[in-house]
């Protein structure tokens, strides 16, 4: 039989819209969901898709805990969303690791990493190393040199920090302070009185000390040292005591419908590229033989305090309600 004209359709137009419909077909799209600054997150993500053009990558940025209640609520839903998660702490992932809701990925990139850094099965990735220390405004009147420093009367009402309750570094931070026999419970009782200033997150903390509202704060490393380079009058010490650390991990979901794009997102966060990105987002890379970001003293010379992460686990929900007798904060 013979078609009409206006059903005849060159073949050449059929092969390439099938060849299309099947291009679309195979597209993969995961979510991550992360805890990184926007900027970063997006220059992450950018990165990742242009190496694998193949992998849509859409992403929700917020705090490590709000993340989590986020996560919480899906899966009381029985519909999460994120294939990725790329949070503050290993605590946090190894409390999921216990649920078994993630998923093992023997990257090949292992190899390139202290063992301590990731999990041995393969659960979870450090990324960077992210210290938390003490800012201050450059005109501040006086310079700290110790955790100590902030909870004497030339500090009073003049500090900022951020929340355990919405911060996973400020969780990590206050789990690692409050199992010191020279710390406890005993100085966030102190910052209490001192009037400090304990809410929200890192940002908060970085605009108050910048704009000298409040002079001195508890802060993430990169967010000090990168606004000084960008001309912010922000100073950075690392306490002599030492630093709390958080190692911003990656991990793969088990409810991941896409696994193996998921697995090529931790690759290449774990890769030389990847690695090097960290660098120049101005980060302390957690790959073995990493140059330091600008602005960082040698990486040998940074005292890092002790956690013990499967006690801080066992005592997260406790340490959230003493934090919040003491700070009178909602949980």
């Amino acid at each position: 039989m013979k078609l009409p004209p206006f059903l005849r359709v060159p073949v050449a137009l059929c092969v390439s819209t099938l060849v299309l419909g099947a291009g679309v077909a195979s597209a993969q799209t995961i979510t991550l969901y992360t805890s990184q600054p926007n900027s970063d997150a997006q220059a992450t993500v950018d990165a990742f898709m242009a190496q694998n053009p193949g992998i849509k990558v859409e992403w929700v940025r917020d705090g490590t805990t709000q993340l989590m209640t986020r996560l919480e609520a899906e899966l009381a839903a029985k519909a999460v969303k994120a294939d990725v998660l790329l949070i503050a702490d290993t605590v946090t992932l190894e409390s999921l690791k216990q649920r078994d809701l993630l998923q093992p990925h023997l990257s090949a990139e292992r190899q390139h990493y202290s063992a301590d850094l990731y999990d041995p099965a393969g659960y979870y990735y450090s990324t960077k190393l992210i210290t938390t220390g003490i800012a201050h405004h450059s005109a501040a009147p006086s310079k700290p040199h110790s955790w100590q420093d902030l909870v004497t009367p030339a500090y009073k009402n003049l500090v900022a920090a951020p929340s355990p309750l919405y911060s996973g570094a400020a969780m990590l931070h206050m789990q690692t302070l409050v199992n010191m026999p020279e710390f406890g419970w005993g100085y966030y009782e102190a910052l209490k009185a001192n009037q400090a200033q304990v809410q929200g997150g890192n940002g908060g903390v970085l605009k108050a000390v910048a704009t000298g509202t409040k002079p001195y704060g508890v802060l993430a490393d990169y967010l000090a040292i990168r606004e000084k380079a960008k001309g912010a009058p922000v100073e950075f010490v690392f306490p002599q005591e030492g630093v709390t650390v958080v190692t911003e991990p990656v991990a793969i979901l088990k409810s991941s419908q896409q696994p193996a794009a998921a697995a090529r997102l931790v690759d290449f966060l774990l890769s030389e590229a990847g690695q090097q990105l960290v660098l120049q987002q101005g980060y302390i890379p957690a790959r073995n033989g990493s140059a330091m970001p600008e602005g960082f003293p040698a990486r040998d010379s940074i005292n890092i305090l002790p956690l013990n992460a499967a006690h801080a686990l066992a005592q997260t929900e406790a340490d959230k309600v003493r934090f919040s007798q003491i700070f009178d904060a909602a949980q």
